[in-house]
């Protein structure tokens, strides 16, 4: 589930809200899978992964993840980001583009606490995407963190990135492939509307 802050009024965060609503009320399976790709520079390619959408406070998409990770190394090198949802249950795909930032450390902090023991214990034990002997040596360093070590502190490599959309693209798919695309964009911050052909 994905946790609304404070409801942007602004027409696209309304639209993406009232998907939201219906994906819902079908019972969406991983309603807050979002696709978030990045741009490495050094190897000139493009990178993506499945992270969890956990809050939209206002216009900013918040995930959290490891500061250490070739992700967040890829945010902190190429601001602009790109992410995709598709609810299956609606049959609605949308692509977001953005420019990405780390979240503030209190905002991590208040987060940690709420989060459970064991998932603070993974957040805190695992240097992610590193690689390891195997994975009982994961669950070992997991289980030693969870018993030895305060997992109500968060780590500083740990936290959230934030991304404010400037481009929403709305798919929905009907019958006959006489899909329905709207495209928002937003320039000198007002948001215009047009629609794309199939």
């Amino acid at each position: 589930m994905i946790r609304f802050l404070n409801s942007s009024e602004e027409k696209p965060l309304k639209v993406f809200r009232e998907y939201y609503k219906k994906a819902s009320n079908m019972n969406q399976r991983n309603i807050e899978a979002i696709s978030v790709s990045s741009y490495n520079p050094a190897k000139g390619i493009v990178d993506s992964r499945y992270v969890n959408l956990k809050f939209i406070d206002g216009n900013k998409f918040i995930f959290f993840t490891n500061y250490l990770s070739p992700k967040s190394q890829q945010f902190n090198d190429h601001k602009q980001i790109s992410a995709l949802i598709f609810w299956n249950t609606i049959e609605t795909q949308i692509r977001i583009k953005a420019d990405i930032k780390k979240t503030s450390s209190d905002f991590n902090d208040r987060y940690f606490l709420s989060r459970s023991a064991e998932k603070n214990a993974l957040a805190i034990s695992s240097n992610q995407s590193e690689q390891i002997v195997n994975y009982q040596k994961v669950v070992d360093n997991f289980e030693q963190t969870l018993k030895n070590d305060n997992t109500e502190r968060c780590p500083a490599y740990w936290g959230g990135y934030e991304f404010e959309p400037h481009e929403f693209e709305f798919w929905e798919g009907h019958k006959n492939r006489l899909n329905k695309r709207t495209l928002y964009t937003l320039r000198e911050e007002k948001w215009s509307k047009v629609f794309l052909q199939p």
